[in-house]
């Protein structure tokens, strides 16, 4: 059987077309339809049924009791049942948290951790090649991490607006403790201190160092200081028991408050990396088996701005994918481009020799006031909190 995520405690209240909760279910039930309505993910083995009204009800990934799906198809319901040989569950109706991601985990038993049975089954199964029962079965799962996302980030922007999502993009190679994995810690803490939602791709390095940062927003600087000193004494991920021992312990340790949204941020990561160690410092991780749509649902939702830190193939190919996006309009807005380390984008690796002509070419004006350099992790964080900084003189003028 598929491992099932925890219950969602509270109502969910997406959307009044899906039904995400047993609360929200109750509601429905108590009118006797559930007509035109999509139930997602719901065990429903103890629900009775058989006086709702279920025409066109859409069942996906819910668990049905026996002569259940049966009946419901007859009375008019469609029903995409649970894929009973997968670790993960079919529909998940929320977003991954560290505790699902971490679950199973015990000190020299990272084999057991729910992150890791997924990726050994991803892997055993085709990796990105997959056979169609199984690329089914990551469709259906990663619709359901996808439509959860739009739901969270949607109830985010309408509170916050579009721009208050900034991207913080990096080396996954970034050694615990470095000081670029410092700056972006320092960096995270700041904007969500802001009032900014941080959002990484969820790998370990200057990801992992950014929703670290986040995740000590509430806290005394000393407390990141700590938490940065005792992760550095296990700071290699090709350890993944010490590495993600090292993780649980700060996590437990250090224990911020309040909610997700100003404690941890949000994560999309990837089994398509899923040799790496599960970034635990997300509140919430969209973690999905395409490793295409992962990369474009970040850049689309990091409107506020994103921050490149130093990184290589990976890093550079979310540069000119983000700058695609702003140069031909694709999204509604732009916030700045903002590369930490000015010697390595200008020396190692030349950025804005290629980025300003480009940039300065779009088809919706000269774009190349969104492209800043800098050391500084305060002047970082000034140009993305500041209202109108992303009006400046364009490089070279």
């Amino acid at each position: 059987m598929p491992t099932p995520m925890p219950e969602v405690i509270t109502p969910i209240d997406h959307s009044p077309s899906e039904v995400e909760s047993h609360e929200e279910l109750a509601a429905h039930l108590r009118r006797e339809s559930l007509v035109e309505i999509t139930v997602q993910g719901l065990n429903l083995t103890d629900v009775d049924l058989s006086a709702v009204a279920v025409t066109r009800t859409l069942f996906v990934g819910c668990v049905l009791g026996a002569g259940q799906a049966a009946d419901v198809v007859r009375r008019g319901a469609y029903v995409i049942p649970i894929f009973i040989d997968t670790p993960y569950p079919t529909q998940p109706s929320r977003l991954y948290r560290a505790e699902d991601l971490a679950g199973g985990f015990e000190p020299g038993g990272f084999e057991g951790m729910y992150d890791t049975r997924v990726y050994r089954h991803y892997v055993q199964h085709g990796g990105a090649n997959p056979d169609l029962r199984e690329a089914l079965a990551q469709r259906i799962h990663d619709h359901g991490i996808d439509n959860a996302l739009a739901h969270e980030t949607g109830a985010w922007i309408a509170g916050h607006g579009g721009a208050s999502i900034v991207g913080i993009m990096g080396g996954h190679a970034e050694l615990r403790g470095a000081p670029g994995y410092r700056a972006a810690a320092e960096l995270a803490r700041e904007l969500t201190r802001a009032g900014k939602l941080i959002l990484t791709g969820g790998g370990p390095g200057v990801m992992e160092a950014a929703n670290l940062g986040s995740y000590c927003s509430t806290l005394a600087s000393e407390a990141l200081d700590e938490g940065i000193a005792e992760l550095a004494r296990a700071n290699d991920f090709h350890d993944p028991d010490a590495y993600t021992s090292a993780a649980l312990s700060v996590r437990e340790r250090l224990r911020p408050q309040p909610p997700w949204q100003r404690s941890g941020g949000l994560s999309i990561p990837t089994w398509f990396f899923g040799h790496e160690p599960a970034n635990l410092f997300a509140a919430q991780a969209g973690k999905m088996f395409s490793n295409a749509s992962r990369e474009e649902m970040i850049l689309k939702l990091s409107r506020g701005g994103i921050v490149f830190a130093p990184g290589r193939a990976g890093t550079v190919q979310e540069v000119f994918q983000a700058a695609t996006m702003t140069f031909y309009g694709t999204v509604e807005e732009s916030g700045p481009f903002i590369f930490l380390g000015r010697r390595f984008w200008t020396d190692e690796l030349p950025i804005e020799k290629v980025l300003a002509p480009l940039m300065q070419a779009s088809p919706l004006g000269d774009q190349r006031r969104l492209i800043y350099l800098t050391d500084d992790v305060q002047e970082a964080a000034a140009l993305l909190t500041q209202p109108g900084s992303d009006a400046k003189t364009p490089p070279g003028d």
